[in-house]
């Protein structure tokens, strides 16, 4: 169900991108896996490399699940702000087109958690 402010924010938004110190907040999120129950925050450079995602970062993030190890990432589907994407790992977050505040989730086919229960 759609929220719908009935009055205007009043306040100070705190997470401009302006508050991050030249870093862009990007939300990743694994599909079909809610041991991870919702999409995580991270704050990258622009300039970060997105294979750096798959090999440095996301094994600290999601590596302690089972299903992370058997991962063919030539296989994975990844999704930008709900709509299907296709990242260049050799290329930069700001080459990918990515941005502040954007949400990415990825879809790994054949794994979907414990035992196939989607946790």
């Amino acid at each position: 169900m759609a929220v719908v402010a009935i009055k205007p924010y009043i306040g100070n938004v705190r997470d401009k991108v302006e508050n991050f110190h030249g870093n862009a907040l990007l939300y990743i999120g694994w599909e079909d896996h809610l041991f991870f129950c919702s999409p995580y925050a991270f704050a990258f450079p622009p300039s970060l490399i997105f294979g750096t995602l798959l090999t440095d970062i996301l094994p600290d993030t999601y590596g302690v699940h089972p299903d992370w190890s058997k991962i063919d990432w030539s296989q994975a589907q990844w999704f930008k702000s709900g709509q299907a994407w296709v990242p260049d790992a050799s290329k930069s977050l700001a080459e990918n087109g990515l941005k502040h505040k954007d949400v990415l989730r990825f879809r790994t086919p054949g794994l979907t958690g414990i035992k196939g229960s989607f946790s």
